[in-house]
């Protein structure tokens, strides 16, 4: 599937890795990074919206959609590899500089591409996520059977993959259902493309979530230790989540910014297709800091 009126392209981005890439509208650019278990087709409505003032980018995270899936040597799917792709998609359409949008997955690459890339991304917007080792720290005991999947994909090779790609359509579509407040959010045809998708990356989506198990965890420490922050004007929407996991997430999202507007929102997981209208204002607010 396709977003109406948006243009594709394969653009590389490394040695043998090239994005599947949707692109619309003239101006200043924006990218939008989509999230798990999902493809760039979840920005749709917002980057329908963006477009009548935006040039807007939206590519499938390498390992997802039809951006390609190479084997992992470790840092393959590192968030800072997968950053640089998204530095490296900006550049091909000309750009240096860019606003840059994440959910869930996509978030975490956008947060390591404004920590590595200060210089490049103009504003930064985070949908529904933690930093990764905020992420680690909240979660205990029975309150995080929520992320089980995150412990499944953080164990070595071998086990997690065989486990999924057993009943792919049954793993990946139980987030779809419970993470999405109403049954019509995300509709049939577009369901069903998620699904394939995901259904042909088992072992990268694994990869991409082990990774934050490990290198990106390394990664963010030495952040934190040096004392790293993030410089642009940043913009975070989070379902109430600090409430459910007992954390103060404006606290957390403090130590990593500068220049912060955290919003709650009521809205579920997929806040980008459920309330775009809300997602859309909270950019374009953003975007005039």
């Amino acid at each position: 599937m396709r977003i109406s009126g948006f243009d594709y392209q394969r653009v590389p981005v490394a040695d043998g890795v090239a994005l599947n890439v949707a692109v619309a509208g003239a101006g200043d650019p924006i990218v939008l990074l989509h999230g798990f278990p999902e493809t760039h087709l979840m920005w749709r409505h917002v980057a329908a919206e963006l477009a009548a003032d935006h040039l807007v980018l939206c590519p499938d995270l390498r390992g997802y959609g039809e951006s390609d899936k190479p084997a992992d040597t470790g840092e393959t799917y590192s968030k800072r590899t997968m950053a640089a792709d998204v530095v490296a998609v900006a550049q091909a359409f000309g750009h240096d500089r860019f606003a840059l949008a994440g959910h869930d997955r996509g978030a975490l690459v956008a947060l390591r591409a404004g920590l590595d890339h200060a210089d490049k991304v103009s504003h930064l917007a985070i949908l529904d996520v933690l930093p990764t080792l905020d992420m680690w720290a909240v979660l205990h005991g029975t309150s995080a059977a929520v992320g089980f999947h995150l412990y499944l994909m953080a164990q070595p090779p071998g086990l997690p993959e065989t486990l999924i790609g057993a009943a792919p359509d049954a793993f990946f579509g139980h987030f779809l259902d419970a993470w999405t407040q109403r049954g019509d959010v995300i509709p049939a045809d577009v369901r069903a493309a998620y699904l394939e998708a995901s259904r042909n990356a088992v072992t990268s989506i694994v990869a991409d979530y082990r990774a934050s198990a490990g290198i990106d965890v390394e990664h963010d420490t030495a952040d934190r230790e040096a004392g790293n922050r993030l410089t642009m004007p940043l913009t975070v929407l989070q379902q109430d989540w600090g409430a459910a996991l007992g954390y103060d997430a404006v606290a957390l999202w403090e130590a990593w910014a500068t220049d912060l507007d955290h919003r709650t929102v009521t809205s579920g997981h997929f806040m980008a297709e459920e309330s775009p209208t809300e997602v859309v204002k909270a950019v374009r607010d953003l975007l005039t800091r």
